[in-house]
């Protein structure tokens, strides 16, 4: 079974999956595999939008429905929501807007969002709007990569496993690393 297949078979599944936890290495890769030629950009755009906006509704429904209790239960994700709120109510708009940019405030932006009072048309529009420019720069900026990388490498077709896997590599660590020092962090509060 080859590279080429799996990623024509089962990309745009991974993309969905991935768009809906922390998307951005997933993206890069999808914008690489597009490319490449092995999956659509527009498709792609489309797919990661669709997945990290019903996430982020989610997550703000769930803020609505269980708000605070639920955070102070969780001291990591109870301290980033306290940064998060004071961001929030300096710009609300500007802050409902690019909070997917925001590293570490992925998860608790929406539900914060949903526990401020924010109505949910508003919370709508903007997520809509945020999600389609977040998805379309990281997947363009995979695109972009694999420009880059052809111009410099010349034929990628040799190496493309390698740049795929390098890129889950990294962004794995990325999150592995976030991850564990949230849990450090969350430690220290106790």
């Amino acid at each position: 079974m080859s590279s080429e297949y799996l990623i024509q078979t089962y990309g745009y599944v991974a993309l969905l999956l991935g768009a809906f936890i922390e998307g951005e290495t997933i993206l890069v890769i999808a914008g690489f595999a597009a490319h490449r030629g092995y999956l659509s950009l527009p498709l792609v755009i489309l797919i990661a939008s669709a997945a990290t906006i019903v996430c982020d509704q989610f997550l703000y429904f769930m803020g609505r429905i269980y708000g605070q209790d639920f955070l102070e239960k969780r001291p990591a994700l109870y301290a980033r929501s306290v940064r998060f709120r004071e961001l929030l109510q300096r710009n609300q708009n500007l802050v409902i807007a690019g909070f997917r940019f925001m590293y570490g405030m992925r998860i608790v932006a929406p539900f914060v969002i949903g526990m401020s009072g924010i109505s949910v048309k508003r919370f709508l529009a903007l997520n809509i709007a945020s999600g389609l420019v977040w998805t379309t720069a990281f997947a363009a900026g995979g695109y972009c990569f694999g420009t880059a990388l052809e111009i410099m490498l010349g034929n990628l077709r040799e190496h493309e496993v390698q740049l795929i896997l390098l890129i889950a590599l990294i962004g794995t660590m990325l999150w592995a690393g976030r991850f564990y020092w949230t849990r450090i962090q969350g430690k220290d509060m106790k």
